[in-house]
């Protein structure tokens, strides 16, 4: 069975179980991790992932940080000179975080999903560099009713998460899925 096939097997049977019913916004987070080189892999399948929550019963919603760098930098007054001189951006690139968490508000706002939905997050190594995921995570987590479930390419020991094996990772207190993981 393919990388992606067992992976997904995994998060099936996980996102199938009954959910708890007042869990803090730490406990409703589900980091699906995953190595880094399976990156492509993850998000061909992701239609999978949506239809086996579908199948579920829960609903889906994909917020995709995938290219959120590139838009907001696009939407910038005088882009073309930070494209062309990148080291001018260290003042700008503060900013960033505070677009990306009202972007997924407004994601919110749009799909309103309930407590019985799982807010999906894909492309989360496209944060490296920026800001980290565990930030991320912590602000956006409370705004969601149900699931928040984070395609992770990295690893996870012990609870403590590293993204894209790159530095020290951190601690969180996320449900863990691996392709390996026997549900």
């Amino acid at each position: 069975m393919s990388f992606a096939k067992r992976l997904l097997l995994a998060y099936s049977n996980f996102i199938g179980t009954p959910w708890g019913d007042q869990l803090a916004p730490s406990q409703r987070v589900i980091f699906c991790v995953y190595d880094p080189a399976e990156e492509l892999k993850v998000q061909a399948a992701i239609g999978e992932f949506d239809l086996a929550t579908k199948q579920a019963g829960h609903g889906w919603s994909l917020f995709d940080l995938t290219d959120t760098f590139a838009d907001w930098l696009s939407q910038q007054p005088h882009s073309e000179r930070y494209f062309a001189k990148p080291d001018f951006l260290s003042t700008l690139i503060r900013l960033y975080p505070d677009y990306l968490k009202e972007e997924f508000k407004k994601h919110l706002d749009v799909v309103k999903p309930d407590e019985q939905s799982v807010v999906a997050l894909l492309g989360a190594g496209s944060l490296f560099g920026f800001m980290p995921v565990k930030e991320f995570v912590e602000a956006v987590a409370p705004l969601v009713k149900g699931r928040l479930v984070v395609f992770f390419p990295g690893t996870n020991e012990n609870n403590n998460y590293r993204l894209l094996d790159a530095y020290d990772g951190w601690g969180y207190l996320a449900v863990p899925i691996t392709a390996e993981r026997e549900a």
